[in-house]
C-alpha cells in the first residue's frame, strides 16, 4: 500500500475527471470576458470554431509532402513491432498492452516467461480493444486492469471513451477471457475502485449530488457487495468537500491482509488509516506531506519536509523504515535507508520478496542499490549505475514470491535494453533490445549547468551533432516541465531523433526547479509564490546556450506540455525576446480561472488559490492569459490541446489563442477532438500531433 501522487495524478497528474464534468459546470458567477463562450467545451458553435482553426493550422503546417513524410516516419516508430513489449506479471503469465498499425486501439495480451525471453514470443490475446470498440460502437481507450490476487481469476477493467480520464469499470473473467455478465460494473466516472475480496469492492465514485469534492473527485468511499445495487453500498469514510479525494484498498499479500483508507486532503497532503475489522480507522501517524508504503511487516516513510520524531530529525527527501505493527503501537524506531545530499535524490524504489531496490539520482543520473532488511542498518550492495548521461531503473517482478527483477538502461542516444535477473544470483541478462530509429553515431550528449537569477546552478542536457561549430546559428529545441516534483531524465526517443536531430537540430532538456531532480527541495523552491523561479531557470538555460554560442534567439524554440505548457506560455509573455517560436501543449494558461476549469481545483497546492486576493497578487505574475497584451515582441506560438482532455481541458488553449489572435499576434491552434490529456487516442493521432509540433518549430527557427 502506498500513498504517493502518481505521475498521471501529477500531470493532473492525473486523477480522472469523472461523470464527464466539463468546464461549464464550474463557471464562477462573476466570470466575464470576450472569450468566456469558449468554455462550453462540447457546444456546437464552439466545436465549429475549433474545426475552423484546425483547418487553418493544417493548411499552413500539415498539408505538404514533407509533413506527411515526417508524420509517417513518426508513426513507424510508434507502431514498430521491434519495440520492447514491457510486461507485468499477473499470476503465472506476463501481460502487455500493445498497439501497432493492425491494432490501433490495442491488444491486452499475455505470454509465459520462457516465451517472453524469445525474440518473437507467441502471445495470447486476452482483450482485443479494436474488436470490442467495433462491437459496442464506442471509441474505447485502454485504462488498465486490476486483478484480484492470489488466484487472479477476476479483474476490474477500466475503459475510457476517446481517451478522457473518466472511465467505465467492468468485471472481467481472466481465465475465460470475457466480461462477467451481471458482474461488477460502474458507469463512466472518475472512480477510485479496488478489490476487497471476490464479492466486495471498495468504491469511490460519483454517487450523486454532494458526493464529489470541489476538485470534482469522489469524497465518499463505500463497500459494495456483489449482487446488490450500487445505491445500497455502505459508507466506509467521507472527507470534506474541499478535500481532494478519498479511496480505500485491501493489501492482499498472503499473511499480511490489511485494509487502508486514504484521505487526499490536497495534492501533497494525505492522511492514511488502517481500517480494522470493526470498520474503525486508526491513523498512521506521519506528517501529512509524507509519502508512505506498507509492505509486509514494513512501513516506509518519505518525508517531504524535515521531520523530528523520537528525538531525532530526518531530512526532507529521506527514506525511513520501521516495523509497521510496532509503529502503530507507538514505537518510533526508524532506520534511515536513504538520506539526500546536495547532488543526490531518491528517484524511486521497488520491493522484491526479500529485498528493496533503491534508485538514486546523482545530478540527474541514476545508480541502484539493493538493501536487505536486518536488525540495525540494512545491508547495502550496489546493483550498478547507468552509463554516462543515461538512465537505469529496476523493479521487482513479483514481490510475493521471488527476488527476480527487471532492469532497463536507456539514454538519449542509447535505445532501451531490458534485463532480467535474480538478486544474489549474478548479473542480470539482457533479454530485449529496442531498435535504433536514427543513426546515433552522428551525435553527442553533454551535461551543462546554467546559473539562474538567484545564483542557483541549473543542470541541462544537450544532444547535438558531433563536431558542432559554436557559431550561434543552430536550430535548437529546448524542452522543460518544472512542476509536481517530476524529473526529466535521459531517455531514448526515436521521434526526437527523426523529427529534430536528423534535420541538424540541437535538443536540450532543462532540469529546472519545480521538478524532482534534487528531491522535494528542488520542487518546493518553485511552489506558489516562488513559481517564477522555474521560468527564471528556463531562461537561464536559454541564455547559457547563447553564451556558449550553441544558438541564438531567432533559432531557439521552446516546447512543453501540461504544466510544461504553462511554462512555455510564460516564456512567451515573460521572456519573448529569447525565442524564435514556442509550442504549448495541453497547457494551463488562464491561472485566474484554472480552479474553476476541469480538474484545476486539485492543483492549488502547486500554484495557489486565485480566488484569494493575497494569492492572486502573485499568481497573476505567472498567468499567461492575463498577462498577454498588445505591442509586445511575442514570437510565433502554437497551442495544441484535446476536446477530450478532462484534466486540464481545452479551454485554456482556446482562450489564449483567441486572445492573441485578437491582439494581432502570429498564433496557431490545433485541438484534437479525441485524445484526453495525452492529446491522442492512438498512435496515428500521437504521430500527427508530434509531427505538427516539431514541424511548427522547425519552420520558424531553422
Amino acid at each position: 500500500m502506498t500513498s504517493k501522487p502518481s505521475l498521471w495524478l501529477a500531470l493532473a497528474l492525473g486523477l480522472t475527471l469523472g461523470g464527464m464534468t466539463h468546464a461549464t459546470d464550474h463557471i464562477a458567477p462573476t466570470a466575464t470576458g470576450p472569450n468566456l463562450w469558449l468554455e462550453n467545451i462540447d457546444g456546437p458553435k464552439q466545436l465549429d470554431w475549433v474545426r475552423q482553426q484546425n483547418a487553418e493550422t493544417v493548411r499552413k503546417y500539415a498539408d505538404s509532402a514533407e509533413f506527411r513524410q515526417l508524420d509517417q516516419r513518426l508513426l513507424e516508430v510508434l507502431d514498430s513491432n521491434e519495440r520492447i513489449p514491457m510486461v507485468s506479471k499477473i499470476g503465472e503469465h506476463f501481460y502487455n498492452f500493445w498497439r501497432d498499425k493492425d491494432h490501433p486501439r490495442g491488444l491486452w495480451r499475455r505470454t509465459t516467461l520462457d516465451e517472453y525471453r524469445k525474440d518473437k514470443p507467441v502471445w495470447e490475446t486476452v482483450i482485443d480493444l479494436d474488436a470490442l470498440a467495433t462491437a459496442e460502437h464506442e471509441n474505447w481507450v485502454w485504462h488498465g486492469a486490476q486483478c484480484l490476487k492470489p488466484d487472479y481469476q477476476r479483474c476490474l477493467v477500466s475503459l475510457s471513451r476517446g481517451g478522457a480520464d473518466a472511465s467505465v469499470v467492468r468485471e472481467f473473467d481472466l481465465p475465460g477471457k470475457r466480461f462477467v455478465e451481471g458482474g461488477f460494473e460502474l458507469p463512466e466516472a472518475k472512480s477510485n475502485v479496488a478489490w476487497k475480496d471476490r464479492d466486495h469492492l471498495y468504491v469511490a465514485t460519483d454517487f450523486g449530488p454532494g458526493s464529489m469534492t470541489t476538485s470534482s473527485y469522489p469524497r465518499i468511499v463505500k463497500v459494495w457487495r456483489r449482487g446488490t445495487p450500487l445505491s445500497s453500498a455502505s459508507v466506509v469514510h467521507e472527507v470534506n468537500h474541499d478535500d481532494m479525494t478519498v479511496s480505500a484498498m485491501r493489501d492482499q499479500t498472503p499473511g499480511y491482509e490489511r485494509d487502508f483508507v486514504t484521505r487526499q486532503i490536497a495534492f501533497y497532503d494525505t492522511e492514511s488509516f488502517l481500517r480494522g475489522k470493526d470498520g474503525k480507522l486508526a491513523r498512521i501517524d506521519v506528517p501529512s506531506d509524507a509519502n508512505i508504503d506498507v509492505h509486509r511487516e514494513w512501513l516506509l516513510v518519505e518525508p517531504r519536509s524535515d521531520w523530528t520524531v523520537g528525538g531525532k530529525t530526518y531530512r526532507s527527501g529521506s527514506l525511513l523504515a520501521a516495523k509497521f505493527d510496532d509503529y502503530m503501537a507507538g514505537r518510533r524506531e526508524l532506520t534511515v535507508l536513504f538520506e539526500p545530499t546536495e547532488s543526490t535524490a531518491l528517484d524511486g524504489y521497488s520491493w522484491t520478496r526479500h529485498q528493496l531496490i533503491l534508485n538514486v539520482m546523482d545530478n540527474v543520473v541514476n545508480k541502484l542499490e539493493v538493501l536487505t532488511p536486518q536488525a540495525g542498518p540494512w545491508k547495502r550492495e550496489s546493483l550498478g549505475g547507468a552509463p554516462a548521461l543515461s538512465s537505469i531503473a529496476a523493479g521487482g517482478v513479483d514481490d510475493d514470491t521471488s527476488d527476480d527483477y527487471f532492469l532497463t538502461v536507456t539514454g538519449f542516444l542509447q535505445p532501451t535494453t531490458l534485463y532480467y535477473g535474480t538478486l544474489g544470483k549474478g548479473e542480470a541478462q539482457a533479454i530485449k533490445h529496442s531498435p535504433d530509429f536514427f543513426d546515433a553515431s552522428k551525435y553527442t550528449v553533454s551535461q551543462h549547468f546554467a546559473t539562474s537569477r538567484d545564483g542557483t546552478r541549473v543542470p541541462y542536457f544537450e544532444i547535438a551533432p558531433r563536431n558542432l561549430v559554436a557559431d550561434g546559428n543552430h536550430p535548437t529545441l529546448q524542452y522543460g516541465y518544472g512542476g509536481f516534483e517530476i524529473s526529466l531524465q535521459p531517455s531514448y526517443s526515436g521521434s526526437v531523433g527523426r523529427a529534430w536531430l536528423e534535420k541538424g537540430g540541437v535538443y536540450v532538456i532543462a532540469n529546472i526547479r519545480g521538478g524532482g531532480e534534487y528531491g522535494p527541495r528542488w520542487h518546493k523552491a518553485a511552489l506558489k509564490a516562488n513559481r517564477l523561479r522555474a521560468y527564471e531557470d528556463f531562461a537561464a538555460v536559454s541564455q547559457d546556450l547563447f553564451a556558449r554560442k550553441i544558438t541564438s534567439p531567432r533559432h531557439l524554440g521552446a516546447m512543453g506540455g501540461s504544466n510544461g505548457g504553462l511554462l512555455t506560455g510564460n516564456m512567451l509573455t515573460l521572456y519573448p525576446q529569447l525565442y524564435g517560436a514556442i509550442v504549448s501543449q495541453v497547457a494551463l494558461l488562464d491561472m485566474q480561472r484554472y480552479t474553476h476549469l476541469s480538474a484545476g481545483a486539485s492543483w492549488m497546492a502547486e500554484y495557489g488559490d486565485p480566488d484569494k486576493p493575497a494569492e492572486w497578487s502573485w499568481i497573476r505574475t505567472f498567468s499567461p492569459y492575463n498577462n498577454a497584451r498588445a505591442g509586445q515582441p511575442y514570437p510565433p506560438v502554437l497551442f495544441t490541446t484535446s476536446t477530450r482532455d478532462d484534466r486540464v481541458g481545452p479551454v485554456h488553449a482556446r482562450k489564449m489563442y483567441a486572445k492573441l489572435q485578437a491582439l494581432g499576434y502570429d498564433a496557431s491552434f490545433y485541438e484534437n477532438i479525441e485524445g484526453g490529456h495525452g492529446a491522442a487516442a492512438d498512435n496515428k493521432q500521437s504521430a500527427f500531433m508530434n509531427a505538427l509540433g516539431y514541424t511548427y518549430l522547425w519552420d520558424h527557427v531553422k
